[in-house]
């Protein structure tokens, strides 16, 4: 094995072993932007500058992934935006 396909694989190592996960808000026609905004500020420590970015993303695309990490670390997170009113899933 040559240098080049060792370093190759311990990459395709690492990326299997560090895959990442998001937790996508979806819009909906139910939560105002100032809740939108004020629950990632809450769930997934956003500045107030990212959160509106994160609402106007989904108001205008329809989605937009707001927190990415381990499945273990994003499921609470989740699952809280979810007990607030919030539509969202990890991916």
């Amino acid at each position: 094995m040559s240098g080049k396909e060792k370093i190759q694989e311990d990459v395709d190592v690492l990326e299997q072993e560090t895959h990442k996960f998001e937790i996508v808000l979806h819009n909906d026609d139910v939560n105002t932007f100032d809740h939108v905004i004020d629950s990632l500020i809450l769930v997934c420590d956003h500045t107030d500058i990212q959160a509106e970015q994160c609402a106007w993303l989904v108001h205008l695309k329809g989605k937009c992934a707001v927190k990415t990490g381990e499945y273990d670390f994003l499921k609470p997170r989740c699952s809280k935006l979810l007990d607030l009113g919030l539509s969202a899933e990890i991916v």
